[in-house]
């Protein structure tokens, strides 16, 4: 049997160069915009998560950047806790409602499909963290035509 003359890892350790960027630091020009959408269930994988620090991120760099919640990602969207609203049940529970307010803090928009929000998932504007934006069904489309429209950069994310 070969023997283990490594050292085990340690905290502080590093296993790649996080520093080095091989891509340019892209900005917006002026009046540039993007769209985030999110056809995607909370807590079901992580692409809500990441794309909610993408469009922070989008926001950052100058995009006049929104979220669009619609089918199940109307779910990244409403309030929760455990026992009360507001408090994290677990780590981590709350990342959603922490980045969709610091997004929406730094100046994103947030627009959630009021279908969905009802029909699908049994819950009212009220449910909403404060700041999203209710919207018809038909405005979903439109939401993206919109963006399309401006040149924006679209990301979307569909899971199943």
């Amino acid at each position: 049997m070969p023997a283990v003359t490594q050292e085990a890892h340690k905290d502080g350790d590093f296993f790649v160069d996080y520093e080095e960027k091989v891509f340019e630091d892209v900005k917006a020009d002026e009046g540039e915009k993007a769209l985030v959408t999110f056809h995607t269930v909370a807590f079901e994988g992580s692409i809500g998560l990441v794309n909610i620090l993408n469009a922070i991120r989008l926001n950052r760099k100058g995009y006049e950047t929104s979220i669009l919640l619609y089918g199940p990602g109307v779910t990244l969207g409403i309030q929760r806790g455990f026992p009360t609203l507001g408090d994290e049940a677990f780590p981590g529970h709350q990342n959603f409602a922490v980045n969709l307010k610091k997004f929406m803090g730094e100046g994103g928009k947030v627009f959630a499909c009021r279908f969905a929000l009802q029909a699908l998932y049994g819950h009212g504007e009220p449910s909403l963290l404060p700041g999203i934006v209710p919207i018809a069904p038909q405005d979903v489309l439109d939401c993206i035509l919109l963006h399309k429209k401006a040149n924006a950069v679209i990301l979307d994310t569909w899971t199943v």
